[in-house]
């Protein structure tokens, strides 16, 4: 009899540290979450005054400008990961060809505004790319655990599902050059 009740209690102790431990993991994977969406929410507020501000100089690149707008605005209206991760890959894009519209205007590139919403934007770039790692970081220790034994035997009955990572553009697509057309 006592060595029943031992095992309920080591059975009980492994439900209880098991199901902890997933929970809080994936507290972690949304608190990761929640901090890529602030600094896509800054870069989100960055862009407008980016583009005004190259408006100013290049009035005839009206279409590069309605392209930022249009991705950016799909970008924050994206609901899931895998729809983020594509709405900013059209994001980058635009944005690229945006910069690539404002090199060629010397005296935008000199006007202190723009460089300073360059360089906030840059800054923005990169705390992005850290959090999306972290981010991703976070999800793949959540699935991990998931996945090892024995926690594995009572994830799926506790309805923990692994979550998806954020995966932006494939390496080739990055390496691609922007194409820009001046007609």
């Amino acid at each position: 009899m006592p060595y029943l009740i031992g095992a309920i209690v080591v059975i009980g102790l492994f439900l209880i540290t098991s199901y902890n431990g997933l929970v809080t993991l994936r507290q972690r994977v949304q608190n990761a979450w929640a901090q890529v969406d602030v600094q896509l929410r800054r870069r989100y507020d960055l862009i407008p005054n980016l583009v005004n501000t190259v408006k100013g100089y290049a009035t005839h690149e009206r279409e590069t400008f309605e392209k930022v707008t249009a991705a950016r605005t799909q970008a924050m209206s994206a609901t899931t990961v895998q729809e983020q991760a594509g709405a900013e890959n059209m994001l980058s894009g635009t944005l690229k060809t945006l910069f690539a519209v404002a090199e060629s205007y010397p005296q935008l590139k000199a006007d202190s505004n723009f460089r300073q919403l360059q360089e906030e934007l840059s800054a923005t770039e990169n705390k992005i790319a850290f959090s999306r790692q972290f981010y991703n970081d976070t999800v793949q220790k959540f699935n991990t655990k998931l996945q090892v034994f024995p926690t594995v035997l009572i994830a799926g009955m506790l309805g923990f599902k692994a979550a998806e990572y954020f995966n932006l553009d494939s390496e080739a697509d990055a390496r691609r050059p922007v194409d820009v057309k001046f007609d």
